[in-house]
């Protein structure tokens, strides 16, 4: 069975804002938790300067978002000097821990920081040493007693391992492109893996050339007890750009997920459009675990 998610029908949810400067060119490629009563968004976005920043907003239903006036996370450190891009948030033991794209001249590495309010923050600097690296995300929990971090040496997906977050090796390749497929270049992590019964599902991108890159979106299914095994990948993609919006922008063709929200009987995942505007789309649960059980 094929799977395909569905667009809200208050897309695009929202787009720049020209009154702030910091976000007046794009909004895009947003990470969204929801702790039981809010839905929490951090977000990319570009003004006059071209530095990435991140805006916060809050949502009752996850549709309608109150967004603040200034960013809540900038570049604070030369190694940030380009801009912090692609948030993604997993909550873990107490806290919200963002990895994220620090982008400088001395490279594109994964990064962390850590909050409780989404307004202050403890930075960790970059994580990992190599360059370019990016699309990185925490696993919610341990898995045989390590911390699990899963991000993109291109042009595939990779595992890290660690005992305290902060020192990471045990590199292991999962996931690579595939040839003829819709996701033939590369690819990349979209939301934290979340957890099921029959694995952990991993939201991802891939890219397909021609004469513009494509970015498209699908699931992998890992093990739970060994998240290197791929037990399921999307042989057709679950999302690609069909709207005008999603099609024509900042950078067209895209659709760019960092957030996926289990929430009542259906999974939200918000993207990025052509890296212009904030979307949403759905899919029931009970499609998805269908299909990994098929």
């Amino acid at each position: 069975m094929e799977l395909k998610l569905e667009r809200h029908p208050r897309n695009p949810l929202f787009a720049p804002n020209p009154n702030h400067l910091w976000e007046s060119r794009f909004v895009f490629n947003p990470a969204v938790v929801y702790d039981g009563e809010l839905f929490h968004m951090l977000y990319r976005a570009q003004g006059e300067d071209m530095v990435s920043r991140m805006g916060y907003a809050v949502s009752i239903d996850g549709v309608n978002w109150n967004r603040f006036e200034k960013p809540v996370f900038s570049p604070a450190t030369q190694e940030e000097l380009y801009g912090v891009e692609d948030p993604r948030i997993t909550y873990l033991d107490g806290y919200y821990y963002v990895n994220y794209t620090a982008y400088s001249p001395t490279g594109i590495k994964v990064a962390m920081a850590r909050t409780k309010n989404f307004i202050t923050y403890e930075r960790f600097g970059p994580i990992l040493p190599e360059s370019p690296n990016k699309d990185a995300a925490l696993f919610p929990e341990k898995i045989n007693g390590k911390y699990v971090l899963i991000h993109r040496i291109e042009p595939d997906i990779w595992l890290a391992f660690s005992d305290d977050l902060i020192h990471w090796g045990d590199y292991v390749k999962i996931a690579s492109p595939r040839k003829d497929y819709w996701d033939n270049v590369k690819i990349g992590a979209g939301a934290p893996p979340i957890k099921t019964e029959y694995g952990w599902l991993l939201l991802y991108h891939g890219v397909q050339e021609g004469p513009r890159y494509t970015y498209r979106l699908g699931f992998i299914v890992l093990d739970l007890n060994d998240p290197t095994k791929v037990i399921k990948r999307s042989e057709t993609p679950i999302l690609e750009p069909e709207e005008e919006w999603e099609i024509f922008g900042g950078v067209p063709n895209v659709v760019f997920s960092d957030a996926m929200v289990r929430y009542k009987d259906k999974y939200y995942v918000y993207y990025g459009a052509a890296d212009n505007y904030i979307a949403l789309a759905t899919i029931e649960i009970e499609k998805v675990e269908k299909w990994i059980r098929g």
